[in-house]
């Protein structure tokens, strides 16, 4: 399988995909802007202690408290079983590190239990604590590096062995953690010269994060496509591993290197709730507060045998598509999948036993729960960055969120209310209002009939502008007052007036002419159907309450 790593980082922002045959696989967002919290070390001030909850929060100078709870602070409690309150007091100073990045109103989490991250070796404060990776599963080999370990560690200090230090040799982990034990006394020393609150130890960022977690082996090529970023990435691979130097390219063609590499086209992709699978069927990813819930469905896919196949090859491929979108948009907390119904057991197992194979390749803590008694999937998957969804989009400011907007019918009904509201309460002749030109023309009606039964019915006047840059359900009243005043405002030309317009659309009813609008008043132009785009001067011929007609006399 071909590896990459490919890094995005000019303007303010840095981006990296990893691709598996050229097919990204993760996307990780960095902004010049945006604070990257997780990794970093500050001195802090215990800001409030809450019993109740087992919990403190702590001002480490940032725009939110660090959340802790009582469990985060065992690396400096010798006692192993205490209360939050016997150990902190408001005013205390302590070292705390964040865990998890602010998510929504949530301010970030941090602990006690403090680590720095080597090549090899995991760095802790929890005195003789050793720890070799699960992901390195020959027992003779973990043996060897516990025993390595346990021979070069100080007394006061803890280990995790990484993933990548298997078949290393003790001298290339001793080095990994001398280098690791410096660090910790230049942080030792920064936090006795400030008082807290203050930031010690800032993390690496995303690019020497991957290049020294990511960038290993079994990785083909890295490139990357400013030359300051290049010659920093060979800069460090030079000291933590020299002979994947000769993998490290600078991209300096003129076209953007994610649309070299197509990628670009594949995060708008990450954006969309329905995803196509290659058979013809499709998944649909909805994210709610609580949850995210992911159906499958068969599409256009039809099979070539008999229904349960169909079902059963449509499920497995989404099982792979799942677990890929999940790493993909960073998704966290509980996942309900429902996978198409399946008669077999055995069918059931096949298609949980691919999605536990393709989720064990994310580096991210994800269980798989089981089938429910609804016959639903539940996963958990640990919530440590904000969902790419959340990062690259904002809330709606007109849905709010739902994802729906009412339909026409419900806005041309709700705004008829609205006008015989406004009209009853004031004593006014006529009303001027705005709004979309789809609502416009519902409220206006097949030649003027719906407008003229609301008049009658009111016994007032009531004209009508088109906004094209009006939101569907936004309507203005624009001004109320006697008929002539509001005539004066509403139909804004004469019958022989000529001006310049530009055609902007066939009329619907009778395609041979086009439509032209002069502040939201419709001019139906004679025979202009040809001429969309184009701008013309007209002579105004007729003038109607609802729309004017112009005959062209040039084309400009």
């Amino acid at each position: 399988m071909n590896k990459e790593i490919v890094v995005n980082s000019r303007g303010l922002e840095s981006r990296i995909a990893i691709l598996e045959n050229r097919s990204l696989v993760e996307i990780i967002y960095e902004r010049d802007f945006n604070q990257h919290l997780v990794g970093n070390i500050y001195k802090g001030r215990v800001e409030n202690v809450l019993p109740g909850m087992q919990a403190a929060f702590v001002d480490v100078g940032l725009e939110k408290n660090v959340f802790i709870h009582a469990k985060d602070l065992v690396s400096i409690v010798e006692k192993d079983n205490f209360r939050i309150e016997e150990v902190l007091n408001p005013g205390q100073e302590l070292m705390v590190q964040i865990t998890k990045e602010a998510l929504g109103t949530k301010g970030p989490r941090g602990t006690c239990k403090l680590n720095l991250a080597g090549r090899y070796l995991v760095l802790l404060n929890s005195k003789g604590h050793i720890g070799v990776s699960r992901r390195i599963d020959d027992g003779e080999e973990r043996g060897r590096l516990r025993k390595i370990a346990k021979s070069i560690l100080p007394e006061d200090k803890g280990v995790i062995v990484r993933t990548v230090a298997a078949y290393k040799s003790e001298d290339d982990l001793e080095r990994d953690l001398s280098f690791l034990l410096n660090l910790w006394k230049q942080i030792e020393e920064e936090s006795k010269l400030h008082n807290a609150p203050c930031l010690v130890y800032k993390d690496l960022d995303s690019l020497k994060q991957v290049i020294r977690d990511k960038f290993t082996p079994k990785i083909d090529k890295l490139i990357i496509d400013t030359k300051d970023k290049y010659h920093q990435a060979v800069k460090l691979i030079e000291n933590i591993s020299p002979k994947l130097n000769t993998r490290v390219y600078y991209y300096s063609h003129p076209k953007p290197i994610f649309d070299y590499y197509n990628i670009e086209e594949e995060i708008k992709g990450l954006l969309e709730r329905k995803v196509a699978l290659n058979c013809g069927g499709y998944i649909i990813i909805d994210n709610t507060e609580a949850l995210t819930a992911i159906d499958v469905n068969t599409g256009s896919y039809v099979g070539r045998s008999d229904l349960e196949s169909t079902v059963v090859k449509t499920n497995l491929e989404a099982a792979r598509e799942i677990a890929k979108q999940l790493r993909l948009r960073d998704i966290g907390g509980i996942i309900i999948v429902d996978f198409i119904d399946m008669n077999l057991n055995k069918d059931q197992e096949l298609v949980l036993e691919v999605l536990r194979k393709e989720l064990s390749k994310d580096k991210t803590k994800t269980n798989i729960l089981g089938l429910t008694k609804l016959g639903l999937v539940e996963i958990t998957r640990k919530n440590e960055r904000e969902r790419v969804g959340d990062f690259l989009q904002q809330e709606c400011p007109y849905c709010q969120g739902r994802g729906n907007v009412l339909s026409e019918e419900s806005i041309f009904l709700d705004t008829v209310r609205k006008i015989k509201e406004v009209l009853w309460k004031k004593n006014v002749e006529a009303l001027l209002l705005e709004a979309h030109p789809s609502i416009a023309a519902r409220l206006i009606g097949s030649s003027g009939k719906s407008l003229k039964n609301l008049e009658e019915e009111l016994n007032k006047s009531i004209y009508i502008k088109g906004n094209k840059s009006l939101h569907l359900e936004e309507v203005n009243f624009l001004k109320m007052g006697s008929k002539e005043k509001i005539k004066k405002m509403a139909i804004p030309l004469v019958e022989g007036e000529k001006l310049v317009l530009e055609v902007e659309e066939r009329h619907i009813n009778n395609s041979a002419d086009g439509i032209a609008r002069l502040d939201g008043y419709i001019i139906d132009l004679l025979d202009a159907g040809s001429l969309v785009g184009k701008k013309v001067k007209v002579e105004i011929i007729e003038v109607n309450k609802t729309y004017a007609q112009g005959k062209v006399i040039e084309v400009i």
